[in-house]
């Protein structure tokens, strides 16, 4: 089978990672994959064009960065696709965003109405798909085959395209991700010791990540462990503003550590969380950072919010929450002081993690997608 995998984002966040490894997975099955997606607009930032490169998956296509669609400046980028899907005899195209769905959509069209490439889109939102006309148009007429975050959400999205429907679980390096004592030098750099009970969470710093949530919860367990730490992975814009005053604010700046983006270590820098925290996804649905700290033997405290209830077993691989600070507060608490508890959700969570979340099975399970939509009308 030959595919294209295409996005009209150039950054190295949301679906990039996952479509790379994706690309991974498809050609250890034998298929034949093709990239197409923006270039960077400065090639010293890190972006999906280079992370695709370094992986053995130069882009094919490099299509021009836009938000939105144009009538008459796509002409080109459409083009292009239709020349690409032709002279490579392109058996499915798959798609991550609205831009380049619709890019797809165009060039397949023009192609005839007994063309062969089947076009796929993957929905990175744990959410229903709004039934507004639009949608209806795009993923009933424009859409082969639709692919959900979860089977839960495949079962919410049935009926709005017309054809096969399946829920995947995100996917990870689970080799790569493993269990590793925490380095002592790392907990230093951070200003963290050995006696700190660390919760720690992956998260831009951005509104809708819930930081008012996350810190009203952090000040009631720290009422009631003075050793308990608060660790914060990420970049952001607005982090000042929606994360770092309000921990002023609140008085609890000094426990709190506000990690930044972490590249070369950020697996070292999860090793020193005790227990994984997460609240509401974000720009991915897959929720890839809980499935990375699940199987590195870290035990989450989650909502229940989107994907997140069918990615963590309650009671068994981590905690589903309330979502009031004092419920948080409690659950965090709880696996921080129980460590037979703790190491029993730890074990637990990197032996499902080796099952549930394995490249190999999600890359098997979107090529069964794939042949079910060359198998439909």
């Amino acid at each position: 089978m030959n595919v294209l995998l295409m996005t009209s984002d150039w950054k190295w966040t949301g679906p990039a990672e996952p479509m790379v490894r994706l690309a991974r997975g498809l050609t250890d099955l034998g298929h034949r994959v093709l990239l197409a997606a923006p270039a960077p607009p400065d090639s010293s930032v890190r972006s999906l064009e280079g992370e695709a490169k370094n992986a053995g998956f130069p882009l094919d296509l490099k299509l021009r960065y836009d938000h939105g669609t144009r009538i008459w400046s796509d002409r080109k980028d459409i083009q292009a696709v239709r020349d690409l899907v032709l002279q490579n005899d392109i058996d499915v195209v798959h798609t991550w965003h609205t831009r380049d769905h619709i890019l797809a959509w165009r060039a397949l069209g023009i192609l005839s109405k007994t063309r062969k490439a089947r076009l796929v889109r993957s929905y990175k939102a744990g959410e229903a798909i709004s039934r507004l006309p639009h949608n209806y148009a795009l993923f009933s007429l424009g859409c082969d085959g639709l692919i959900c975050v979860s089977p839960f959400f495949a079962l919410v999205n049935e009926g709005i395209c017309s054809g096969p429907v399946a829920g995947i679980l995100g996917a990870i390096d689970t080799d790569r991700y493993c269990p590793a004592p925490k380095k002592l030098e790392v907990l230093n750099s951070l200003g963290l010791t050995t006696s700190n009970r660390i919760v720690g969470i992956v998260a831009r710093g951005q509104r809708r990540r819930r930081f008012p949530l996350l810190l009203e919860a952090a000040k009631h367990l720290f009422e009631s462990d003075p050793e308990a730490r608060l660790l914060i992975i990420g970049r952001g814009t607005n982090r000042k503003e929606v994360a770092e005053d309000p921990a002023r604010e609140l008085g609890i700046s000094d426990r709190v550590v506000f990690a930044g983006y972490r590249t070369s270590d950020y697996l070292d820098v999860i090793r020193c969380i005790d227990v994984f925290t997460f609240l509401v996804p974000g720009s991915d649905g897959t929720c890839r950072a809980v499935i990375e700290a699940l199987s590195m033997g870290i035990p989450v405290v989650a909502t229940r919010r989107g994907s997140l209830p069918e990615i963590v077993l309650d009671g068994k691989t981590g905690i589903l929450s309330g979502e009031s600070p004092k419920a948080l507060a409690e659950n965090w608490k709880l696996l921080l002081s129980e460590t037979n508890l703790r190491t029993t959700m730890a074990r637990a969570a990197r032996v499902d993690a080796k099952n549930r979340f394995q490249i190999k099975r999600f890359s098997e399970d979107v090529e069964g997608l794939y042949h079910r939509t060359m198998h439909t009308g």
